[in-house]
């Protein structure tokens, strides 16, 4: 059965199009002009993934997000014009799964499409992955999708999740970027290594006492990164 995308902008030409080629592409598609609009049609008819506008008219992007994740936690990538990097970090530090801006090339956004669907379906179909992980004083549940250090939970973006379950299943080994890429992103995202060091900075932000000062979470230089287990 093909996956339902619901496209939220108040541009109807680009509506239109992205309906177009996403048809085209296999997708059934929905529309919604507005965030109040697109969490009406969502609660009525739930998507697979929402590729939400950020600067909407009345609630915006920012807002419609935080509302589609409480009430329906589906997958969402912005689709947006706006390019200020304050936007992109409350976007993914609010829970948005992926960020694009216009304008762009179709098969570039059909493969975060694909990459995010994907992540999605792994974290519903339960497998040996899922179980629980404890690397020293961390504790992962990759079903339940919590972390905690010493007990406390910590709050994880989907990204920063995905990224310290990698480094958890690997303690005191050291993964290249290419291969954080991979598991964290999807393999279509090999040569983009900022969006690695951009996460991995919020990571420590979240984990380290000092995350100037990384004890957890150590640069291998020229290499990688590896997870060092402390505590118990």
């Amino acid at each position: 059965m093909s996956k339902q995308i619901l496209i939220v902008d108040d541009d109807a030409l680009m509506r239109r199009s992205l309906a177009f080629n996403l048809e085209q592409s296999g997708y059934q598609v929905n529309t919604a002009g507005s965030g109040e609009d697109a969490i009406k049609l969502a609660m009525l008819e739930p998507p697979d993934l929402v590729l939400l506008d950020i600067g909407l008219p009345g609630m915006d992007g920012l807002e419609s997000l935080n509302v589609l994740k409480q009430k329906i936690n589906v997958p969402v990538i912005f689709v947006t014009a706006r390019q200020r990097k304050l936007d992109e970090v409350i976007g993914l530090e609010l829970g948005a799964d992926d960020y694009i801006t216009k304008p762009f090339d179709m098969d570039v956004l059909l493969a975060h499409i694909k990459a995010v669907l994907r992540r999605s379906r792994q974290i519903l179909e339960p497998n040996s992955d899922d179980l629980l992980i404890k690397v020293g004083d961390l504790e992962i549940d990759p079903a339940a999708h919590t972390f905690t250090i010493s007990g406390n939970q910590i709050e994880l973006s989907p990204r920063e999740f995905d990224l310290i379950c990698a480094f958890a299943r690997r303690p005191n080994q050291v993964i290249s970027v290419d291969d954080l890429l991979r598991q964290a992103w999807g393999a279509e995202y090999i040569g983009e290594p900022q969006v690695v060091y951009v996460h991995i900075r919020w990571l420590r932000e979240k984990i380290e006492l000092d995350p100037n000062r990384p004890e957890r979470l150590i640069t291998v230089r020229g290499v990688g990164y590896k997870l060092i287990p402390r505590g118990e």
